[in-house]
């Protein structure tokens, strides 16, 4: 059994930074040392951090591969191996990729056509062939404004690795963009849609909400747990929407966009995630509350990079720096997202796990990658 020994390193335990070393044998983490010592033929890592990898639940960096320009489409499996890549660089172990289900076919303007089950197969293929470098798990965005989303829902079975499925609920005026202007601008950034495109686009929304939305919500709950996936809510706003939440069984709340929500979720037993770049950039592009308030509340229990894969680490970092905590910091993108998914084999640094590693260094209080393992496989 070849055995790999990472010494001299800072070791972000559950609880605690120590000085130490770790020996990893079949893909796992085999013992853990304290002390400087760098033992002959072991890796010194001249002090750096060594966490264990990252885990992401939630990131649309898929997509972006997928279409890197306004009307590039790119090669799905070419994006899927960039995308997976990328993921690896910036020490992230573990990814639930974000694929939205629910299509809009009536309207030849829409930008939402169906994707996701050809996606998944792709992804599957390419990791049933060896061909990936991190864990990739399936994140379903259920768009309940939506023409097709039981349709679409109904043709993914459980051998998917469906971990994640979530309730989207973009209809204009509520939620994540309860500011119709920021929604009005999202658009003329993103897609190029002019003032008379987005007001026929929030017409249709709303259409599609009378017309759907009830049953969607109850049909999305339903598969979710056929698949056996964890259910999750989408910019839960007000108190009633957590209500909601918990009574559909929902274990993780992705952005909630106030305090208020936030407070609820907690209240209920429901894990807050927010956004990595949100925190880094001081506040919510849309307006909504900042995640740093969230977390000097004690409401901030995991990061998700969202948009910015590189924003994950950087993210935990800060708040490990700003708490004097980096044990705690690193929880929000290790331990805290493994418990929220299911992932008992991984998110922390202990004899028996899989030996999924980040080691990074610091330098003007930001993270520098300077390797990943991946089932003690060197990745990055």
């Amino acid at each position: 059994m070849t055995e790999t020994v990472l010494a001299n390193a800072r070791l972000v335990l559950p609880g605690e930074v120590v000085t130490g070393s770790l020996r990893i044998a079949g893909g796992d983490i085999a013992a853990i040392d304290t002390g400087m010592a760098v033992p002959a033929g072991a890796l010194d890592c001249e002090g750096d951090y060594l966490a264990p990898g990252l885990i992401e639940l939630h990131t649309d960096n898929l997509e972006r591969h997928m279409q890197p320009r306004p009307g590039v489409k790119w090669p799905q499996k070419a994006a899927v191996i960039a995308h997976d890549a990328e993921l690896a660089s910036v020490g992230i172990t573990t990814v639930f990729d974000a694929l939205r289900v629910g299509s809009i076919l009536s309207n030849d303007r829409s930008r939402h056509g169906k994707y996701a089950r050809d996606l998944t197969r792709h992804i599957l293929d390419l990791r049933s062939a060896g061909r990936l470098r991190i864990s990739h798990f399936l994140h379903l965005r259920a768009e309940i404004c939506s023409e097709t989303l039981l349709e679409e829902l109904e043709e993914f079975v459980p051998e998917d690795r469906i971990g994640i499925l979530s309730l989207m609920d973009h209809t204009p005026g509520q939620r994540q963009f309860r500011d119709l202007s920021k929604f009005a601008e999202y658009l003329t950034g993103k897609y190029g849609m002019s003032r008379e495109d987005i007001d026929a686009h929030f017409e249709g929304l709303y259409a599609l909400k009378t017309r759907y939305g009830a049953r969607h919500e109850t049909g999305a709950v339903d598969h979710a747990r056929r698949l056996g996936a964890v259910l999750a809510s989408h910019d839960d706003t007000r108190s009633e929407d957590v209500e909601t939440s918990a009574a559909h069984g929902c274990r993780l709340a992705e952005f909630p966009t106030t305090e208020e929500a936030a407070e609820a979720c907690r209240a209920s037993g429901i894990a807050v995630m927010m956004g990595a770049p949100n925190l880094l950039r001081g506040g919510s592009h849309s307006g909504n509350v900042g995640a740093g308030v969230l977390a000097e509340q004690g409401l901030l229990d995991i990061l998700s990079s969202d948009y910015a894969p590189s924003a994950l680490l950087m993210g935990a970092v800060r708040l490990g720096l700003e708490t004097q905590d980096m044990a705690a910091g690193l929880r929000t993108v290790t331990a805290a997202p493994a418990a929220v998914a299911g992932l008992s084999d991984r998110g922390r640094i202990a004899p028996g796990l899989r030996a999924d590693l980040v080691r990074f260094s610091l330098a003007e209080g930001l993270p520098i990658t300077r390797a990943a393992w991946s089932r003690g496989h060197r990745v990055a």
